[in-house]
């Protein structure tokens, strides 16, 4: 590659993949903000979209998040009536947390504002090039994921 100096971001994926996700999560949070959601939201309530009861430890793991991190998350969306926990019936110290009615009555919008965004994101490319990228979108995250300890 030469020396440091010819180090040049934009020939690089990461420097893409870091503006694409600032910018999705940007525009995300603004179009689902009046349902209530967030975009930080959306691997809790893709795990408990079909009336699903998690742990917080369960719920974690699936969004590949610490403990703490989901524990704050759950709170502030409990708080605003997004999930509700039950006590555990198998383990007493642990609670069951699921979406609540409205958040259940409001995930079709949801989904209709998520999937408006992924077709603007996409326009201009033809459905075979769509499916290149996921494909070898794919592919990096499996790299990515495989960097990790």
């Amino acid at each position: 590659m030469g020396n440091s100096d010819d180090w040049d971001p934009l020939r690089h994926p990461g420097h893409y993949f870091s503006r694409i996700a600032r910018g999705l999560t940007r525009v995300g949070d603004g179009r689902l903000r009046h349902l209530g959601f967030a975009t930080a939201h959306l691997p809790v309530l893709t795990a408990l979209k079909d009336g699903a009861e998690l742990s917080q430890k369960e719920l974690a793991k699936w969004a590949k998040v610490e403990q703490p991190t989901m524990a704050q998350m759950l709170s502030r969306m409990e708080r605003d009536g997004l999930v509700q926990r039950m006590p555990d019936p198998e383990d007493k110290r642990s609670s069951l947390i699921s979406l609540t009615e409205a958040t259940l009555e409001k995930l079709p919008a949801g989904r209709t504002i998520l999937r408006q965004g992924n077709s603007e994101m996409t326009k201009g490319l033809t459905e075979d090039e769509i499916e290149t990228l996921v494909s070898l979108l794919r592919r990096v995250l499996e790299n990515v994921d495989s960097m990790e300890p």
